[in-house]
């Protein structure tokens, strides 16, 4: 063990006793020793205790702890700690920007447990009223955040997209005829990219020489027909060369997955003409790379010509504003949807129970109401439905009295607490809340997190049967961190005649462009117009609504 992690380690300890409001004079001797053990010139590994201790800031105490350190990874001050402090607020206090105090004020006061939920909060605008942060703070940390994130390997498909089309755009600056496309799980719209990777109608010399002009490039390593990159010390990409007659073989190849491939049963040696032709020689129709996750015998029997679009949507449902944790007014929030050539806006603010996010208590609902019925007259024919996201309460009940439920034309029901429960205690608690005859809408049904919390367990068949039983809406949370119905479970809602309703869950009006994220994985699980719950026109969704 090198002084260097020795260092980090009695940083780690100083923190966490930080964190747990220890005596300061622990705290600052633990934070000087790690000072000085950086500092020391001489390795510590295999010196005795009598060594040791001569060094500045280092009592007989940390000492000790120093040997045992070195002798099994850990010590006692480190073991005790983690006994009573969640691994995902360890990993906060390693996040650049909070200090312990800030990280203890998290978590006791929004209960927010892990380095993903953290950045969730800086989204939802969440940390701006707590003592000692602001805007800022809350800036500052969302940026360490992501950077953080985006160093994990995988990417959130947005993510991706961007460096993908950045990367795209400074080639093409170089050398405006080169053909590049997406392909690989970003041409296939996964949710999570592992592998970022570009097709390019070109010699891997050629690129070679334009990436040497680019700054913030890094070239990993020249394969044959690859080149493996690094953008930005952050960002893998692996660039595939090919030439021009063989890009429909090696578009549909690299494409994938390895699954449909196999159900192709392409010959290595059997020429390709074109993706749509291969299709064709298998009497199958064209299937979309988005569609080559699901089974061939299914997707091939999806008409793409129904599949949901942009253009499909009438109405953007699931949205908060200044009176939960918004960062825009709702008027704003209401303008933006109208110029987006929208017919409707669902403002869902948070309920009371969400008191971390600055949920309604009955008289500011009232007051929202209010507003509501003064921009419908304002803004008309555009219209605002009068939301609530109801916290589903641990008992699988929903948040306000049922003489307030009544009060709004449509409930989101979502978890948002006590999200540590086994399969058949999630599963109960959400049935408990779709049987709710106020609930319009399953907000984000698991809960998850991508990249960096797991959903809660739940038995999805009963759950979308319990959804089809009770005419409730599931919800597509298009908010890229969660695509939460994941996707793979739209064909068993269609089957069952569940609608899908993609909402962004907007706490911004750039939120709403979340949409396309949504819209993009709805494609992927084949839903079509049909199942589009916000695909109504205003006056039908006035009418189901009503």
């Amino acid at each position: 063990m090198t002084n260097k992690e020795i260092s980090r380690a009695l940083k780690l300890i100083a923190a966490l006793g930080e964190l747990h409001n220890e005596n300061p004079f622990k705290v600052k001797s633990f934070t000087n020793a790690a000072f000085n053990v950086d500092r020391a010139g001489d390795a510590l590994d295999g010196k005795p205790l009598e060594e040791l201790i001569l060094i500045p800031g280092i009592g007989k105490r940390i000492a000790l702890q120093i040997i045992e350190l070195l002798e099994t990874g850990s010590t006692e001050d480190l073991r005790n700690y983690a006994a009573i402090t969640p691994t995902g607020v360890i990993e906060m206090l390693g996040v650049k920007g909070i200090g312990p105090k800030k990280v203890a004020t998290i978590w006791r006061e929004l209960g927010i447990e892990s380095p993903g939920e953290l950045l969730y909060a800086c989204y939802e605008n969440r940390l701006v009223d707590l003592k000692g942060f602001g805007t800022k703070t809350q800036d500052t940390i969302r940026i360490a955040l992501e950077y953080r994130l985006a160093n994990q390997g995988k990417l959130h498909f947005a993510e991706a997209e961007i460096v993908a089309n950045n990367l795209i755009q400074l080639l093409n600056t170089l050398d405006e005829n080169l053909s590049i496309s997406f392909t690989g799980e970003l041409r296939r719209y996964m949710e999570v990219i592992e592998n970022l990777e570009l097709l390019i109608v070109s010699n891997p010399e050629y690129v070679e020489s334009l990436l040497e002009k680019c700054e913030q490039v890094q070239i990993e390593s020249v394969l044959e027909e690859s080149i493996l990159i690094k953008i930005a010390d952050k960002y893998s990409v692996c660039l595939i060369c090919c030439e021009e007659d063989q890009f429909e073989r090696e578009q549909l190849l690299r494409t994938g997955p390895a699954e449909h491939l196999a159900e192709l049963d392409i010959d290595p040696e059997e020429p390709i003409e074109s993706e749509k032709a291969l299709y064709e020689d298998r009497r199958f129709p064209f299937i979309l790379p988005e569609l080559r996750d699901l089974p061939i015998e299914e997707s091939s029997k999806i008409n793409i010509e129904n599949l949901v679009q942009w253009n499909n949507i009438r109405g953007i449902l699931h949205n908060h504003s200044t009176y939960s944790d918004g960062i825009h007014s709702l008027e704003e929030m209401a303008i933006a949807c109208r110029d987006l050539g929208m017919e409707y806006l669902g403002m869902c603010d948070h309920s009371k129970s969400a008191f971390y996010a600055g949920g309604l208590s009955i008289e500011k609902v009232m007051q929202q109401h209010a507003e509501i019925d003064k921009l419908n007259v304002k803004l008309g024919p555009f219209k605002i439905f009068k939301g609530i996201e109801s916290d589903i309460l641990s008992d699988g009940s929903l948040d306000y009295p049922n003489e307030i439920l009544g009060t709004f034309d449509l409930v989101v029901a979502s978890v948002h607490s006590i999200l540590n429960m086994d399969i058949e205690r999630a599963t109960k608690r959400l049935i408990t809340a779709i049987e709710n005859p106020y609930t319009t809408i399953l907000g984000h049904p698991t809960g998850r997190l991508l990249l960096s919390r797991k959903g809660y367990p739940i038995d999805y068949k009963k759950v979308i049967d319990a959804c089809a039983a009770n005419g409730v809406i599931m919800e597509l949370n298009a908010h890229p961190y969660r695509l939460d119905i994941d996707w793979r479970w739209i064909p068993y809602c269609m089957e069952k005649g569940v609608p899908i309703s993609i909402n962004p869950d907007a706490h911004k009006k750039e939120g709403y462009s979340d949409m396309q994220y949504g819209v993009n994985v709805a494609r992927k699980g084949g839903l079509t117009n049909d199942f589009l719950f916000n695909g109504k026109s205003l006056n039908d969704m006035i009418n189901f609504l009503g």
